[in-house]
């Protein structure tokens, strides 16, 4: 494989990346919100929106993010102020912004991105980029790359360097005795849930203002699902997710490699082969059992504080 085809695996992997991202911050104040490809959608539907009618792609980012916190707002009123089931609330914000993203982009397909949106985001790194294969995998890429990786290395300093960070990881291993300690839980969860929440919906926009720069329908096409799992197959580490999501980023687009090969392989099998992948990463990771490689204790269980 040429650098090329890491070149573009690196920006199949930037929704995915996003969205791992999201979630990664949102289990580790032990909030299992299975909503990821609904945000997604969300973000990626409100994004293309307002870029459409504002030319503005900042205003569409903020868009973006601003419908995957609404949405991850709604998953945190349920489950932590109202204590709801966590995998019901989830599921039932997958449902609700795949309906919504299909309402309000009913009138978008076919619809392009303007030209001065599409060609915003292209941003060479001088000196780097000329770096002989590296340069080129790393460093010609657009700007919604250079903001993943950033994204990623910000958040895993913010986990393992801060105090706000240990703060949230005791959320996540133990709310009752997080609480004990003098940490607001209940603020805690909240504002990284709808972090979580504005990451998704950037993962989303990526889709479709930069990668596919017109609308069609259920633009993220399973990414959201394939994300969570991502999180287990990285130990809920932001650095690992970089390496995840280019993985499966390189997975999803290997069949137009091959084509280019003229190496004849049912499209069907290789359109399997991301989520065969994804498969194999539950199962991987139900048998790795360690202290290192664990989910946050307090994954999925509902907190009360009069309950202490």
């Amino acid at each position: 494989m040429n650098a090329s085809f890491f070149a573009a695996a690196i920006v199949a992997g930037t929704p995915l990346l996003f969205a791992t991202l999201g979630e990664i911050i949102t289990e580790r104040v032990g909030q299992l919100n299975l909503g990821v490809e609904g945000m997604m959608l969300m973000g990626a539907v409100v994004g293309f929106q307002v870029g459409l009618a504002t030319s503005n792609p900042f205003l569409a980012l903020l868009g973006a993010m601003a419908a995957g916190a609404f949405g991850a707002l709604i998953y945190a009123f349920l489950t932590v102020s109202l204590r709801a089931n966590q995998v019901v609330s989830g599921l039932t914000l997958t449902i609700f912004g795949t309906g919504f993203s299909s309402f309000m982009g009913k009138s978008l397909i076919g619809e392009i991105m303007p030209e001065n949106i599409r060609t915003f985001w292209k941003a060479d790194i001088p000196i780097l980029r000329d770096i002989p294969f590296i340069g080129k995998v790393f460093f010609q890429q657009d700007l919604f790359v250079y903001l993943g990786y950033i994204t990623a290395i910000a958040l895993g300093i913010y986990l393992y360097r801060t105090r706000a960070g240990l703060n949230v990881r005791a959320v996540g291993e133990s709310a009752p005795a997080a609480d004990s300690s003098g940490i607001h839980v209940v603020l805690y969860k909240y504002v990284h849930i709808l972090m979580g929440g504005a990451l998704c919906g950037l993962g989303g926009a990526y889709l479709s203002l930069v990668y596919v720069p017109a609308w069609q329908e259920n633009v993220t096409a399973g990414r959201g699902w394939i994300a969570v799992a991502l999180v287990i197959f990285v130990v809920w580490s932001p650095y690992k997710a970089l390496i995840g999501a280019y993985l499966f980023g390189g997975l999803d687009i290997l069949g137009f490699r091959l084509q280019g090969y003229n190496i004849k392989i049912s499209q069907y099998i290789i359109d399997m082969l991301p989520y065969i992948a994804t498969i194999l990463v539950l199962v991987v990771g139900s048998i790795r059992h360690s202290k290192e490689n664990a989910p946050p204790k307090g994954l999925g269980v509902p907190y009360f504080r009069e309950e202490r």
